[in-house]
């Protein structure tokens, strides 16, 4: 596996394996129309001048990818997607850990997941990351927001 900075030629695949990666996500909350299945082509090639995209590959194919940027001097990472046929092989920690690298300067690191996703709360709390609020996104879907702080 590779992990790489992505550019904008890399958006069709991201997005296509963006909507397969969250298919888990929308079937466990019983939504189809949430945010990473509904984002569109332009909508993510927008980013690419603002945002940081790292994609993993093997042989050529993407099989993750993740997405941050710097506001209010704290990395936001976000989008962190995995292949499900590559899923629980340490790509998503992997990409994870790049990240973190690629915003080596900053002290704090944040993201967030929706309530019932366990096993992704398992993989930021593993990476150290720290529950810090729980928020309502909507009437059916809360959130918890992780953050990071590195010590000085």
């Amino acid at each position: 596996m590779l992990i790489e900075t992505a550019d904008i030629n890399d958006v069709e695949a991201i997005i296509e394996l963006q909507r397969i990666a969250y298919q888990s996500e929308a079937k466990l909350y019983r939504n189809w129309e949430i945010p990473p299945s509904t984002e569109s082509l332009n909508q993510l090639s927008s980013l690419f001048s603002s945002h940081v995209f790292l994609k993993a590959t093997v042989n050529g194919r993407i099989i993750g990818s993740v997405r941050a940027n710097i506001n209010n001097g704290s990395c936001h990472i976000g989008r962190l997607i995995v292949d499900p046929q590559y899923q629980n092989r340490g790509v998503g920690t992997a990409l994870l850990g790049e990240i973190e690298c690629k915003y080596s300067t900053c002290r704090r690191f944040e993201l967030f997941t929706g309530i019932k996703s366990q096993k992704n709360i398992r993989l930021y709390e593993k990476a150290g990351y720290k529950a810090y609020r729980t928020e309502a996104v909507s009437s059916k879907l809360s959130r918890i927001c992780f953050e990071k702080v590195k010590q000085i």
